[in-house]
């Protein structure tokens, strides 16, 4: 289903979609979506942002209630950061921006379908708030999401069953974040680590060090959830390309710092 009040660009998308091979069907508004969804299940949404008289951030919301098992992709071609920002945080899989660059839609609908991406991710914060904003939003993108409140708890998990991705916070209770990596490290040294940091200054040496320990880069709080998923797309190529025996490369400017040598 496609929501956007421009009739134009819900006539192209659908035009070109159709041409693959998707049912589509179009909706002009919130209100009107809603009751589509009522009366039949959609494996993929594409969702304008900016509306009337709903948003596409307060339709999505009302959505969820109804097809939680729905993807939807939010679409805009406005400065609407603060929505694009709480539609991530309500668990929306991603931001398509205008004007529509149709592979980009195609592909990530082919990503959609085929729901499991084959990594698992470990978050690890002993803040509630970021392990279920970062498990709903990864989850939603077909990834694997396990959570962690504590270094140690996320050890004994890590020792337990491998994952491929760990975001850490820096600053956690006992283990701080550089020790969680560390014995991580030591566990699977193929994993690959984003530290996270609410604490710029605070944690500069911790940062650093990880770092230089091969972490692949650090995101700061409050997140960019776009810039989260874009990482872990940025990951699951690379580890794609090393698994075909391509040459390895980092793309990007996901972080603050990359490894070119992982």
């Amino acid at each position: 289903m496609i929501v956007d009040d421009n009739i134009s660009l819900c006539k192209t998308m659908s035009f070109v979609l159709r041409r693959k091979g998707h049912a589509v069907v179009t909706a002009n508004n919130g209100p009107v979506a809603i009751e589509m969804v009522k009366e039949r299940p959609f494996d993929i949404v594409f969702m304008d942002i900016k509306m009337s008289p709903m948003d596409g951030v307060e339709t999505y919301i009302n959505l969820e209630k109804i097809r939680p098992e729905a993807v939807v992709i939010m679409m805009t071609a406005y400065a609407v950061e603060d929505l694009v920002q709480k539609a991530l945080r309500e668990g929306a899989c991603g931001v398509i921006y205008k004007p529509m660059d149709m592979e980009k839609v195609l592909t990530v609908i082919k990503e959609a379908m085929e729901g499991q991406q084959g990594a698992l991710i470990l978050v690890v914060d002993d803040d509630n708030e970021i392990r279920i904003t970062l498990k709903n939003i990864l989850s939603k993108k077909g990834y694997q999401v396990a959570t962690a409140q504590t270094g140690e708890e996320a050890i004994k998990m890590v020792r337990e069953k491998p994952c491929d991705v760990i975001f850490i916070d820096m600053k956690l209770p006992t283990l701080n974040g550089l020790e969680t990596y560390l014995s991580i490290k030591a566990i699977n040294p193929r994993v690959v680590a984003i530290m996270m940091t609410a604490y710029r200054r605070e944690m500069t040496d911790l940062v650093e060090e990880a770092l230089k320990n091969s972490a692949y880069s650090c995101l700061y709080k409050p997140l960019d959830m776009t810039q989260v998923l874009a990482l872990v797309d940025e990951i699951r190529e690379m580890k794609q390309k090393a698994n075909g025996n391509l040459p390895k490369e980092v793309r990007g400017d996901g972080g603050e710092k990359k490894n070119p040598d992982r």
